[in-house]
């Protein structure tokens, strides 16, 4: 450019990892598609690519990309056609009026470091997400180039659980939630995905991405209970429930 100024690129260029061990199905290969780290994303073009399946850890995007498994499904919730069933409504009328709820911007707090700890150990004792360091644990969860929110929950003044979000320019990005173990008869995971919808819905954001659904592991098969549910194809969004 004649004013000496660099153009900022449109289209980031995209990295296939090598094979790895699947973190979700045993004894399967996975590939992962990666954005170019030197890529200047924006909060922008994350909607843009999140609005094509893929997610964020730290500040590294990514999607699944297995040449023999369609496995992971990025799911979304309308929030204004979202219809709770009966054990939601029961968890949300059991927590609601109990916990106390503030929201924090990104940063790192030691009372929320040793609840990730209790949480991770007791619920990811194998394959790296516990006993990590700080700047580690921050790193995982606040994105450089998001508006992330820490969600405090606290029953009676006693922190209770985390969920960590994005703002987006039309949803929220539920990127992870963690919750005192020995608090587990509360449903404090349903009750932050709950809260997340709500918090969407007042806000005038039309979505709620709850990131990769895989109908064969315990772990991640629990998105689909938030219905209705649009799921990526890979090409569109599409509804069930």
């Amino acid at each position: 450019m004649s004013n000496g100024t660099v153009a900022r690129r449109s289209t980031p260029a995209f990295y296939l990892s090598p094979d790895h061990d699947c973190s979700y199905r045993p004894h399967e290969v996975a590939r992962t598609l990666f954005v170019d780290p030197s890529f200047p994303v924006d909060v922008e073009s994350y909607q843009g690519l999140i609005d094509q399946g893929f997610r964020r850890s730290g500040g590294h995007i990514y999607r699944p990309y297995c040449p023999r498994c369609q496995a992971c499904v990025a799911l979304r919730v309308p929030v204004r056609d979202f219809h709770p069933k009966r054990s939601q409504r029961r968890c949300w009328k059991k927590n609601q009026p109990m916990l106390d709820i503030s929201i924090r911007p990104a940063g790192f707090d030691a009372e929320h470091f040793e609840l990730y700890q209790r949480y991770t150990g007791d619920r990811h004792p194998e394959g790296g997400m516990h006993d990590v360091a700080p700047q580690t644990y921050l790193d995982f969860l606040a994105g450089p180039w998001t508006q992330t929110l820490f969600c405090e929950f606290r029953l009676n003044q006693r922190l209770a659980a985390v969920a960590v979000s994005d703002l987006l320019p039309r949803g929220l990005s539920a990127v992870y939630t963690f919750f005192d173990p020995e608090l587990t008869s509360l449903s404090l995971g349903v009750f932050a995905v709950l809260w997340q919808i709500e918090q969407a819905h007042n806000l005038g954001l039309p979505w709620l991405y709850l990131g990769y659904w895989i109908e064969n592991c315990r772990k991640m098969r629990y998105k689909e209970e938030y219905r209705p549910v649009e799921a990526w194809t890979g090409s569109e969004w599409k509804r069930f429930g």
